[in-house]
């Protein structure tokens, strides 16, 4: 077992954002985690990569606990993520950014330079534009790649992705399809949050679904979508299609 989390909170003031969450996720596969807006997936991703401390419970990562750990030393333990909205450093290029997870996250003793990692990532993710363009200059969906292969270079054993199909055009969801099962391939596990179900059951074994904090199912994709609570938790929701 790769990942655990077990009975995770978190709250925010009188807010429980996070209510209670377990699960776990085997080594190889590609798990999703979906529910309506706001339900709380971001911030149970949060708590994950080390940006939020869980109020209660606990987040182990190979056996180990790892709950409240700093991002810097979850990506140095092999946990990196992409974002909702893009987080590039604007005025760096395309290489300086993704330099920088290459130089910081990868352990002292890999033996891929980060010149070579940074050129691998940025290849595998088919990135469009030469790698002189600042950041700034990027479009969104240029910011998705750019963020992946950034994430992709830290050399993660588990990788978080944030909604990175949103905005896509039809023929791009394929191939983003194409890539996430490739990077599994890689030997990479992935934890994947996304609205469009398409993409979740194109490329999940399983999924957890969340709505106010909670769980409310858990199981192969086609399995869930059947599931009275979580269709009554998409009613009126617009940006999923089942």
């Amino acid at each position: 077992m790769i990942f655990e989390a077990e009975n995770v909170v978190k709250n925010f003031g009188g807010l429980k954002a996070v209510d209670n969450i377990s699960f776990s996720v085997e080594e190889g596969e590609i798990f999703g985690l979906i529910g309506p807006n706001g339900a709380g997936k971001t911030t149970f991703l949060n708590c994950v990569a080390g940006a939020l401390k869980p109020n209660e419970g606990t987040v182990i990562l190979f056996g180990e606990d790892v709950t409240g750990l700093k991002p810097e030393v979850m990506c140095k333990k092999g946990v990196s993520r992409t974002f909702q909205i893009s987080r590039p450093f604007p005025r760096l290029t395309v290489e300086e950014n993704v330099e920088v997870g290459a130089i910081f996250g990868a352990p002292k003793d890999h033996k891929i330079t980060a010149k070579n990692r940074v050129d691998e990532a940025l290849d595998f993710v088919k990135f469009p534009l030469s790698r002189e363009t600042p950041a700034e200059h990027l479009n969104a969906v240029q910011l998705k790649r750019l963020d992946l292969a950034r994430a992709l270079a830290s050399s993660p054993k588990l990788l978080l992705l944030d909604e990175l199909a949103a905005g896509l055009t039809t023929g791009e969801l394929e191939e983003i399809m194409d890539l996430i099962k490739k990077i599994r391939d890689r030997g990479i596990t992935i934890i994947i949050v996304e609205h469009i179900m398409k993409v979740i059951r194109g490329v999940c074994e399983r999924i957890v679904v969340i709505d106010y904090g909670e769980k409310i199912a858990e199981g192969k994709p086609d399995e869930v979508m059947n599931n009275p609570k979580v269709i009554e938790a998409y009613l009126g929701e617009k940006r999923i299609s089942f």
